[in-house]
């Protein structure tokens, strides 16, 4: 607990002064309250410090270091005026004052002298002393924690140094001095003492204590706050079912004690209806007007509106319900036709016989929606864009240049009438403010106005987004996005200040004329966030002893140019031109105007928001209605301290840890919830900018100092977003130096949040893009700005910096892991030309007529490659069993392809300046050489060839008679290798290897199937279209696809296979619902035959597309914790004596059908299948799972041919989808378990390496394990 030394002081006419000294949790500030009772008018407190030996008064060193005083006016906070003081320097001893009335010109001291009060340091800190020996104790941590180096006297009194304030740090967390005590018990081997050095930049990660983020994620699953309105009720479902659900609009549902009330717009032949039912018994009366222009407007309904049993009174209508009762349910009804007249909404309250019934004391409300003008589904991931409201805010944008109190008023009613139509109605307001805020519109135009109005203008608008916030909080995420554009705003002096403030400026420093007069009449006609600007830069002019780039400097560096300044309707044209004598006086001015003008124009300003809630007045009642800690009070107390002095190293910990205090509050604030995300997002606005300083001095060759800041960086963005943090705390606490497998594991960790943060820029893309689009061209928006306003947000949010962050650790992390800069996944040197493609899959049907090296920007492993390409280079995280992988190691000229993936991009951006020349690769030891020109020292082996080779024909399979065989049945006439492997696997493998149930549909049931007379239409328009793909019409193959999806099951197809499947106890109801989705997924498989990449690949290995015949495995879907591929002959290296595999969490399609990120992977020597070799850790942020089905595997005739590998061309579906799930690595025994690890790797490889022996030669294998049980699904010959 804190100490406080109290006193108190009688005053004239009955007033009384308390003084509270409190000693501060930091264990170095202490806080000075004055407390002025009895008073009914404003004091000034004329006050100095006193230190020690000197009687003189002095400015608080965070001030300045002179001799002088400063006067602090009290402020109104409840019945008392108080001011608050904090001073760090210990050195203080006393405080010395006198009062100063505000109103007249008297001075008020105790009796003849100066008030005084002591500040007694030792005292109110006692609790805070550090014994020496836990100081030396944590200094030889420190040192221990560096490798023991050899130190200097200097360097061992900076660990001492760096100790004291760790220890600090941790008394200020709220650890206790015996907490400490016990927590450290090292022996003290090493003297610390000797003169101060430098201090270190940052605590070591070890001194920061694991936060809980899944706390902090944005989930709302339910309301956070209680509001009379709810989505959906049983009195609306029952309304639907009675008026008809087609065309429904929108609903909305109210309950008011013991009532319901539902409400239904419909669009019944392009006239607007409006239903309203209740549950109230007895005579009921709607009592409701209409708006017309604006959802607050209550109008006189026009009478070709009015429903039957109505009548106009007052300025209103009065409709009686109609009772709907029966039997089964009880309600009352109105129809009302607004046919097309174009109201925005209705207002109403109901009369119950006896009484009004009302929303908790105000009207029901309900927007209505443009029947033509409706949410446009974009197919997007089920975003939409509000195509009439950004139709209306183009519309009215000539309006809304003329000033901004026009723009932010015409804001506030579109988001008024637009709050109820999901994110898209935000997400357009968004757009249109950040289209504002980034000067791509008008912001005033032939019009004047007072800096009042807009305050207010902006206050209302901000007040409406903190409304929305409490009651939205699905959109939550937006409102921030927009309040992070605007202003706070404010009612009262607020506004007017600026026009006040600038008047004092001129006559206090003599500068009535030239561009202060030209400034000044701009801020009167039309204050706006420029002003800021211009404000900061007259400061730093100023600071700069007036040097008149320094002014132009600010201005450029915030898009202000002089063309711009010229632009406003009261243009500023001149030059700053100050006296030399008024620098101070205009400095302390300035700074002061500038944060009158922040208080409006910049909600996200740091200083004004923390400001907000330390001023006594203000933020006393924010933190006690929000239950907010003191200590957030001293952590922005701290925060204020440490961006004057510019400590990048602890303003970023203080930051972060401000942010986690607020938090509570910001997920259900009780109130002045707009003063906590100003705040919050202030916060991380500051955060950011002190990152992106602290990424300068960060040593990168320092994994444990990097690891930490990537954590507080990751603890920051889990405040606003996602969470990943728990494997950034593993890998911090488990580093070793210069280890391997750390590195490794702290590769993947840092794989995957770039994989999340990828995933994040595409989900703003799809959110935020399409409006911005629409928008953008709506109001001639430069093309440019258009393209990057998604992007632009993304650089401004959170994630940028840590993207930098882990982009800059990257080479680092290799180098400790002997990575080197390239993933060679086939290894093959060649020689070409370079060609760069943003993707490869748009050139895969392409035929490259010389040798020709692709640098492909993103590669997913699903594509082909081109004929012609020798070498395929990318960036893409690419799976070593990918498709594309394979094809490269095993491509149809008979040779080998080289394929690798860069991690460095300098070295691919120096690839790329070379397009359109000649390159040779060579492969090495640590990757790849490459070199320009041909590679004269014969290391090039690959050879080109430039015809098409002869390819394999396969040959057409005829029907068995049966549409589904069981596995005893399975042949090489019947079924493809998939099939025939797993049957000849089933009556050899060991009792220890699992082998899953299994059925066919053989060759030439699709064929059978579709000559059935259900699908007489479907096959003569398959015919159809295959004739025009014949002549090389590629669109015609989806279209092939789409009608393979309408055939109709032959009722014996269905029955045979119900049958089978339930003689192999297979887990298949058999009812309505499991055949539809097992048809449905069949039809799928079929369909693969015509997607574009096997269809490519048939055509360039000239294997008769027409021939290729489809069976369909049918298997028990094995629902595993982990599935694996090996490679019996590891396929990077070719080295036949060790067994390559690759294991993810869940089913296998994460790792076998390009899902972003890499797999854990291992090799085992074969003469050594007890101890594996782990190469990679996963990056896989998803795994997949499924309750127990079925899935439909393809197994078509031309896979596994000499010659030719088709597997993995066509696909294969389960029954009942898939979920998908982020993947918890941080307690997965898979990682932390090595001896489960070693047991496991060792198990699946031993189970390779028996089939590769029952086969005589390389095996590509699939399998699953569950409860440790190892399952094979599937098995080929490697190639």
């Amino acid at each position: 607990m804190a100490t406080s030394k109290s006193h108190s002081f009688q005053l004239i006419e009955g007033m009384e002064l308390l003084i509270t000294v409190t000693g501060l949790p930091n264990g170095s500030s202490v806080r000075t309250e004055f407390h002025l009772k009895n008073c009914n008018r404003t004091w000034i407190l004329h006050w100095g410090c006193i230190y020690q030996g000197n009687n003189n008064w002095f400015v608080p060193s965070e001030h300045s270091t002179k001799q002088g005083a400063l006067q602090t006016p009290f402020v109104k906070s409840g019945n008392d005026y108080v001011v608050i003081l904090e001073l760090r320097d210990p050195k203080v001893r006393a405080v010395e004052f006198v009062l100063k009335d505000g109103n007249r010109n008297r001075w008020l001291k105790q009796h003849t002298g100066n008030f005084r009060v002591e500040i007694p340091w030792n005292e109110l800190h006692a609790h805070h002393r550090i014994p020496k020996n836990l100081i030396e104790r944590r200094a030889y941590t420190i040192w221990d924690r560096k490798g023991r180096p050899q130190n200097t006297a200097r360097e061992q009194q900076m660990d001492y140094e760096n100790a004291l304030r760790e220890l600090q740090a941790d008394l200020a967390r709220g650890i206790s001095i015996d907490d400490l005590q016990a927590n450290s018990s090292i022996p003290v081997e090493k003297a610390v003492t000797s003169e101060p050095k430098q201090t270190m930049n940052l605590h070591q990660p070890s001194h920061r204590r694991k936060h809980d983020v899944q706390k902090w994620l944005q989930k709302y699953a339910e309301p956070i706050t209680k509001n009379a309105s709810v989505n959906s009720s049983a009195l609306a479902e029952l309304l639907k079912k009675s008026v008809g659900q087609e065309n429904v609009i929108s609903q909305k549902s109210f309950h008011v004690r013991n009532y319901e009330i539902a409400v239904l717009q419909k669009n019944v032949n392009g006239d607007c209806r409006l239903y309203v039912a209740t549950n109230m018994a007895g005579p009921t009366v709607l009592h409701w007007g209409v708006a017309k222009s604006s959802a607050g407007e209550w109008l006189t309904p026009p009478p070709d509106v009015l429903p039957e049993k109505s009548k106009i009174v007052h300025g209103a209508c009065q409709t009686y319900f109609t009772d709907m009762s029966s039997r089964e349910h009880s309600y009352q009804l109105i129809d009302i036709n607004f046919k097309r007249s174009g109201f925005v909404g209705i207002q109403f309250v109901i009369w119950s016989g006896s009484h009004w019934v009302n929303n908790n004391g105000a009207n029901f409300a309900v927007n209505l929606k443009s029947l033509n003008s409706t949410s446009v589904k974009l197919g997007v991931d089920g975003k939409y864009i509000l195509k009439w409201l950004l139709d209306e805010i183009a519309e009215r944008e000539k309006e809304a240049e003329r000033s901004l109190m026009h723009r932010f008023n015409i804001a506030t009613e579109l988001t008024e009438r637009c709050k109820d139509e999901g994110e898209g109605g935000c997400i357009g307001i968004m757009v249109w403010m950040k289209f504002m805020a980034t000067r791509h519109l008008t912001w005033n135009k032939n019009y004047n106005v007072k800096p009042r109005e807009i305050s207010e203008a902006l206050e209302r608008f901000t007040n409406l987004m903190e409304k929305i916030y409490l009651q939205k909080p699905y959109k939550r995420e937006i409102v921030r996005l927009t309040m992070a554009l605007v202003g706070r705003g404010g009612q009262g002096d607020v506004g007017q200040r600026i026009r006040d403030e600038i008047l004092v400026i001129q006559r206090n420093n003599h500068c009535k004329s030239g561009m202060m007069e030209e400034w000044h009449q701009k801020l009167h006609n039309n204050s706006s966030a420029d002003d800021v600007i211009i404000c900061e830069a007259l400061l730093n002019y100023v600071r700069s002893d007036f040097r008149i780039d320094a002014y132009w400097n600010t201005l450029k560096a915030n898009g202000i140019t002089k063309e711009r300044l010229a632009s406003y309707d009261r243009p500023i044209v001149s030059e700053p031109r100050f006296k030399s004598d008024a620098k101070e006086g205009l400095i302390r001015d300035l700074t002061m105007y500038l944060k009158t003008l922040k208080a409006v124009h910049s909600g996200a300003d740091l200083e004004s928001a923390i400001d907000t809630f330390l001023s006594p007045s203000k933020g006393h009642n924010v933190f006690a209605l929000n239950g907010l800690s003191p200590k957030l009070q001293d952590l922005l107390s701290s925060i204020k301290r440490l961006v004057r002095e510019e400590n990048t190293a602890s303003l970023i910990e203080k930051l972060v840890d401000a942010r986690i205090e607020l938090h509570p509050a910001l997920r259900a604030p009780r109130a002045r919830a707009k003063d906590l995300l100003f705040l919050d997002i202030a916060l991380e606005s500051c955060f950011k900018t002190t990152i992106e300083k602290r990424l300068i001095s960060l040593n990168f060759n320092n994994p444990p100092e990097v690891v930490f800041v990537i954590c507080v960086v990751l603890e920051n963005l889990c405040l606003s977003t996602f969470n990943n943090e728990e494997d950034c705390y593993r890998v911090s606490e488990t580093y070793k130096a210069h280890d391997v497998e750390w590195a490794l594991q702290t590769k993947a960790v840092l794989d995957r949040l770039q994989l999340v943060l990828a995933d994040r820029c595409q989900h703003y893309l799809r959110l935020i893009q399409p409006s911005a689009n629409y928008l953008g061209q709506m109001l001639r928006v430069d093309k440019h700005g258009i393209d990057v306003f998604t992007e632009e947000v993304v650089r401004a949010g959170p994630g940028a910096v840590l993207s930098t962050l882990v982009n800059r650790f990257d080479p680092c992390l290799r180098k400790i892991a002997n990575l080197g800069c390239w993933q060679v996944i086939s290894s093959a040197d060649a020689y070409g030309f370079l060609v760069c493609v943003n993707e490869l899959i748009t050139v895969q049907s392409k035929v490259y007529s010389k040798p020709t090296v692709i640098i492909a920007c993103k590669v997913t492993g699903e594509e082909e490659i081109p004929d012609g390409v020798v070498a395929v280079l990318t960036p893409s995280l690419i799976d070593v069993l990918s498709h594309v992988s394979i094809r490269a190691r095993n491509s149809k000229a008979c040779t080998i392809i080289c394929f690798a993936t860069c991690f460095d991009q300098n070295v691919l951006k120096n690839l790329k300046s070379k397009e359109g020349r000649e390159i040779s690769i060579h492969i090495n030891s640590t990757g790849l050489v490459i070199s320009d020109g041909n590679n004269s020292d014969g290391h090039v082996r690959h050879i080109y060839i430039s015809s098409v080779s002869h390819g394999v024909i396969s040959k057409r399979k005829k029907f068995c008679s049966n549409y589904v065989i069981s596995s005893k049945e399975f042949t090489s006439e019947m079924v493809g290798s998939k099939s025939c492997n797993i049957k000849f696997l089933r009556e050899r493998v060991p009792a220890w290897i699992k082998i899953p149930t299994s059925v066919a549909l053989p060759f030439g049931t699709f064929e059978c199937a579709l000559s059935d007379d259900s699908n007489k239409d479907v096959a003569h328009k398959i015919s159809a279209l295959k004739v025009s793909l014949n002549r090389g019409d590629m669109t015609k193959l989806k279209a092939i696809q789409e009608a393979v999806l309408q055939m109709n099951a032959p009722m014996a197809l269905r029955n045979e296979l119900i049958h089978k499947l339930r003689n192999e106890r297979m887990s298949y109801h058999g009812d309505e619902s499991s055949w539809n989705r097992s048809w449905m997924a069949i039809k799928k498989v079929w369909a693969s035959k015509w997607n574009e990449r096997a269809y490519v690949s048939c055509k360039k290995t000239r294997v008769d597309h027409d021939a290729v015949c489809m069976a369909v495995l049918v298997q028990e879907v094995i629902c595993g914790d982990y599935a694996f591929v090996i490679h019996t002959n590891n396929p990077v290296t070719g080295d036949p004596s060790e067994i390559y595999t690759e294991i993810v969490k869940g089913l296998g399609e994460t790792l076998v059908g390009g899902y972003p990120g890499r797999a854990m992977s291992f090799i085992t020597k074969k003469t050594n299948l007890k101890s594996p070799t782990v190469i990679s850790y996963p990056s896989k942020r998803i795994g997949l799972y499924s309750k127990p089905s079925v899935i439909f595997r393809s197994d078509s005739n031309n896979e596994d041919l000499e010659g030719y590998a088709g597997a993995g061309l066509y696909d294969s579906v389960i029954m009942d989808e898939a979920e998908e799930v982020v993947v918890d690595y941080s307690r997965e025994q898979l990682i932390v378990d090595k001896a489960f690890q070693v047991r496991l790797f060792s198990a699946i490889a031993e189970a390779g390496h028996v089939i590769e022996t029952l086969y005589g030669c390389p095996q590509d294998i699939e399998g699953v394990v569950k409860g440790g049980i190892i399952y094979v699904v599937q098995d080929r010959p490697q190639l």
